[in-house]
């Protein structure tokens, strides 16, 4: 599988970069940077074949395969749509749009094509969260509640490398999205109520800071995420799943009991990295000619809760 990585010298385009580099049979053939000398010299030292500042020359290439958008988040629609109008398969960091009409063209767009597209919803993948959805798919747990922390401390615009960023991140949009696509993940139905409160408009980047969400699944379940970039202490998002059968504690990899103790995870699939596993399923999705887990019709559920959740910020 060949496969094009575009933002790939960027954080995350970095992640995917590793992750490919530890699956058989895919190799990254080209990556696509917004400066001339830098993804050049990115690519010398990664060894990547074909470097360019345009996607769609990358696109035009017969050996590219499928793309990967490690991009920023204002661009993932519409890089969507022309790499399945090119004909390549792609995979979209999350948010999939930031906004439901850009959406909804994804999807009309991959139906049309036929084409595999995907959302990185990497929190379906990770070893933790997949524990739980193994139990919840056996019938041995039943989520209640999942409580959740997106927190950081983020006051310049500045991505998770300490690098000065081209665009603005949002709490919503991008951090809210993992959270809204899981918790409908795990509990298998869409939210049909929503709540939405924000704090002060940070002067400089014009987002809100401080968040908080509420929603509610028809099964009764509920999830209660608070986000902020305020926060002055370990980062990061951090998972309770209170479930009628125990508590569970999710930290990127790791899970843990209501009381602390580690659960091991190492029979649960073939890697501990997440951002690998969801790189697999796209490159595995491909090859059988199937719909991936997280396909954007799939995902579009998530951006749909988000627009309602939007709309209540607006309230």
């Amino acid at each position: 599988m060949r496969i094009c990585i575009a933002g790939a010298s960027g954080a995350f385009g970095m992640k995917h970069m590793d992750a490919i580099a530890a699956i058989d049979g895919a190799e990254v053939v080209s990556v696509v940077g917004t400066k001339p000398d830098a993804i050049k010299a990115f690519a010398e030292e990664r060894g990547v074949a074909h470097h360019t500042t345009d996607l769609a020359e990358a696109l035009a290439l017969d050996d590219v395969d499928a793309v990967i958008l490690a991009t920023p988040t204002q661009m993932h629609a519409a890089q969507t749509i022309q790499c399945l109008e090119a004909g390549k398969h792609v995979m979209s960091e999350i948010p999939m749009a930031d906004n439901i009409e850009d959406a909804r063209k994804v999807v009309e767009t991959q139906k049309r094509t036929g084409l595999v597209a995907m959302a990185g919803h990497t929190r379906r993948f990770n070893p933790s969260h997949q524990w739980i959805h193994n139990k919840i798919a056996a019938g041995e747990l039943k989520v209640q509640q999942m409580d959740v922390q997106t927190y950081f401390f983020r006051r310049s615009n500045k991505n998770a490398l300490g690098q000065a960023r081209s665009w603005t991140d949002h709490l919503l949009w991008h951090h809210a999205c993992h959270t809204v696509d899981l918790f409908q993940y795990q509990t298998g139905e869409v939210a049909t109520k929503v709540q939405a409160l924000q704090g002060p408009i940070h002067e400089e980047l014009n987002i809100a800071m401080d968040m908080s969400i509420g929603m509610k699944v028809p099964n009764g379940a509920i999830c209660t995420l608070s986000l902020s970039f305020n926060n002055d202490g370990p980062f990061g998002t951090f998972f309770r799943y209170i479930c009628d059968n125990g508590t569970y504690v999710a930290r990127y990899d790791d899970l843990f009991d209501g009381n602390e103790n580690k659960i091991d995870l190492s029979g649960v699939a073939v890697s501990n990295n997440g951002i690998e596993l969801q790189d697999r399923e796209f490159i595995s999705a491909i090859q059988d000619g199937r719909a991936p887990n997280a396909c954007v019709t799939q995902a579009i559920d998530a951006m749909e809760t988000l627009h309602k959740l939007e709309q209540c910020l607006e309230d």
